[in-house]
């Protein structure tokens, strides 16, 4: 693959965007052209994988202008492994926004391609101002996402939820802009190969960077900076909840990895801080989980627990825990979209997601009771799945780096997070089933029509004192065959963990030594 075509990455998704707004409200056109623009993005990653199985990196001045003036396009393994699984997760939750009738409103797809346009610029470009403006690319359309997500009125909660939301990431958007200013003030340069290695050296770069890393943090959701994920994600639709988990607190992970490599050179005079605040992250966020009422937001504080877990392979910043960091942050994203989306799909279907209201799914809803499950193992860590290796790896890379401290709270972070797990599955799927979903007068029945997927659209309908489980459509394979693929990654991903370990080290290697990548840039 020619380096020339990385900026397709971000145009091609932006095109679309712009055509789909000007065909109008055509429902079939544009979910054939958000998932058809976003399977070409998958295979054009899949074949940069394949680039790069024995390593190396590829560059690209947009526009052929000369270095320094040129926007620096650059990719390596650990980018082409990004791509990849958000653009694969992207396709999954906007078949499930499609099959849950959330993507009717004509500006989701072309919202859903500036998104995508914003996270792979963020992900491709070597300039840390750039990164800046891909990351507000990515945002904006998220604010606009979040507004979408309300049907008719916003409630109380996703009002609050989309301000916080919107107030957050523009204070944090603010700092990193400050933080790079301040590089530029200190250095001369925002480029990320020319600031190669500069802050083990000059005691300005390194506060300048420290503010960069600070603003990514809150981005990523690390404590004592996390209380808005919480509150924020659970206050928005399934799908955008999905979607955003995938994607957003990804990115800032991606740019911690990147920044603290190249600029910092992984200097290990630092790194005892990193080990403190994301074992922190792991025991404050799954501690979050245990009072909290709805999937969720369960799901949304053991996010950030989990969070503390992938962030700790750059802490350690050796081969085996960068390797074991970047495994587990691929893991992550595909299993905690599966429990969103499974979770995603009774909320949908049976109109709420609090524990207590609703038990015995499983009996009426297998197919979804059995990729929750599946998920949720693969979250608390269980083999075969691919929780259980990423954990082990991490455990055996901090094992090797000496920090036995974090083994014990990776442990015990396991146990609660498994239990917190059982909670949700014995409060929705087990028990016996409910005679009536809902016994409360506010609660929404749930009509449904054909979507373009095949699934449901569903709608909002007048309120109903008692619903009778038995007159309810069940939950069809449009709206749970995205958790399904979900869910059958981990377990494929569990029983073929070697060719993901191959390629993480790969991209390790990369992290460690950012001679190819630093060379690939100065020479685009």
């Amino acid at each position: 693959m020619s380096a020339a075509l990385l900026p397709l990455f971000v145009a091609v998704p932006l095109m679309t965007a712009a055509l789909l707004v000007i065909a109008g409200d055509r429902r079939t056109v544009h979910a054939v052209g958000l998932l058809g623009t976003m399977i070409a993005a998958v295979g054009a990653a899949v074949a940069l994988v394949f680039e790069f199985r024995s390593g190396g990196a590829m560059a690209h001045g947009v526009s052929s202008w000369p270095f320094g003036i040129a926007i620096p396009f650059v990719a390596d393994m650990f980018t082409a492994l990004m791509l990849v699984v958000t653009g694969l997760l992207t396709i999954v939750c906007s078949w499930f926004a499609i099959a849950s009738g959330r993507a009717a409103n004509v500006y989701f797809a072309p919202l859903v391609l500036v998104l995508t346009a914003g996270v792979n610029g963020a992900l491709l470009t070597a300039d840390l101002f750039n990164l800046f403006v891909f990351i507000e690319v990515m945002l904006l359309p998220s604010y606009g996402l979040f507004v979408l997500a309300a049907r008719h009125k916003g409630t109380l909660q996703q009002v609050a939820g989309a301000r916080l939301y919107v107030t957050l990431n523009l204070l944090t958007s603010t700092v990193f802009l400050i933080g790079v200013g301040f590089i530029y003030g200190t250095a001369g340069t925002v480029n990320l190969a020319e600031l190669a290695g500069l802050a083990t050296t000059e005691p300005t770069v390194a506060i300048s960077g420290a503010v960069c890393l600070f603003a990514l943090g809150i981005k990523a959701s690390v404590v004592p900076v996390h209380g808005w994920l919480a509150a924020a994600y659970p206050a928005t639709s399934p799908a955008i909840t999905a979607l955003f988990s995938g994607l957003h607190t990804k990115v800032a992970i991606y740019g911690i990895y990147r920044v603290y490599a190249v600029l910092f050179d992984g200097d290990s005079r630092w790194l005892w801080i990193g080990v403190t605040l994301f074992c922190l992250t792991m025991v404050i966020g799954v501690l979050g989980a245990v009072g909290e009422k709805t999937t969720r937001s369960i799901l949304a504080f053991h996010m950030i627990s989990q969070i503390g877990y992938i962030l700790l392979g750059v802490a350690l910043f050796t081969l085996a825990g960068l390797t074991a960091g970047i495994f587990y942050l691929l893991h992550h994203m595909i299993v905690k979209a599966s429990l969103f989306l499974s979770t995603g799909a009774v909320e949908v279907r049976y109109g709420t997601g609090e524990i207590g209201k609703l038990s015995g799914i499983a009996k009426r809803e297998p197919v979804i009771a059995v990729a929750f499950f599946i998920a949720a193992l693969s979250l608390a860590g269980l083999p075969p799945f691919s929780g259980f290796v990423a954990k082990f790896t991490l455990i055996l890379a901090s094992v090797e780096a000496g920090q036995i401290a974090a083994v014990v709270v990776m442990l015990l972070v396991s146990l609660v997070t498994l239990l917190s797990m059982l909670k949700i599955w014995s409060g929705v799927f087990w028990g016996n089933s409910t005679s009536s979903l809902f016994d409360c007068d506010d609660a929404p029945a749930v009509s449904s029509a054909p979507s373009p997927l095949g699934g449901v659209a569903t709608k909002q309908a007048p309120a109903a004192s008692s619903t009778v489980v038995a007159e309810r459509p069940r939950i069809g394979m449009g709206l749970a065959g995205p958790a399904v693929v979900t869910a059958a990654i981990t377990l494929g991903l569990g029983l073929g963990a070697e060719l993901l370990l191959g390629l993480s080290a790969v991209a390790a290697e990369g992290l460690l030594d950012t001679t190819t990548y630093v060379q690939a840039v100065m020479g685009s």
